[in-house]
């Protein structure tokens, strides 16, 4: 994976925030704390190996969630933006895409070698791996495709 970049202020951060607040609510009602938006914006460039780049919107502060590591947005603005090929197996993580918004093409396989699945995306569709297998996404639409990751491992 190549280096994230946590954006706080810009014109870039702007343009990613308006742009997905047109589709969804950047907020959080946590249990018994103040409601609030995002925690924190990052950006990561070629992901994975993928092409273009990710932004992960993060909504909740690292530990936050029991069991969690991350629950955020990720958002791939344009078409052929991608997280490449990766696995969850180090950390024995399981992860979730709820697509929430635009199209694309979810890949999986087991091992470096497996044969891959495609499945195409759209708004409704969810996606789960385990820690055995190997994942990656693609924008393929003309629209942002925002989806919700949530990984969680097992201790």
């Amino acid at each position: 994976m190549s280096g994230t970049v946590i954006l706080s202020e810009g014109e870039e951060f702007d343009h990613v925030i308006q742009e997905v607040s047109k589709y969804i609510n950047l907020y959080v009602m946590a249990f018994e704390k103040d409601e609030r938006t995002i925690t924190r914006l990052e950006k990561r460039e070629n992901m994975y190996g993928g092409n273009g780049t990710v932004y992960m919107i993060q909504m909740f502060d690292q530990k936050e969630l029991a069991n969690n590591r991350l629950a955020s947005y990720m958002v791939l603005l344009n078409k052929g933006d991608e997280s490449g090929f990766h696995t969850h197996s180090v950390r024995n993580e399981q992860e979730l895409y709820v697509v929430f918004h635009g199209t694309g093409e979810y890949r999986e396989r087991t091992g470096t070698d497996g044969p891959i699945r495609k499945k195409t995306l759209q708004k409704g569709d969810i996606t789960a791996i385990s820690s055995i297998g190997y994942h990656s996404v693609e924008n393929t639409g003309d629209e942002p495709l925002i989806m919700f990751v949530i990984t969680t491992n097992n201790p």
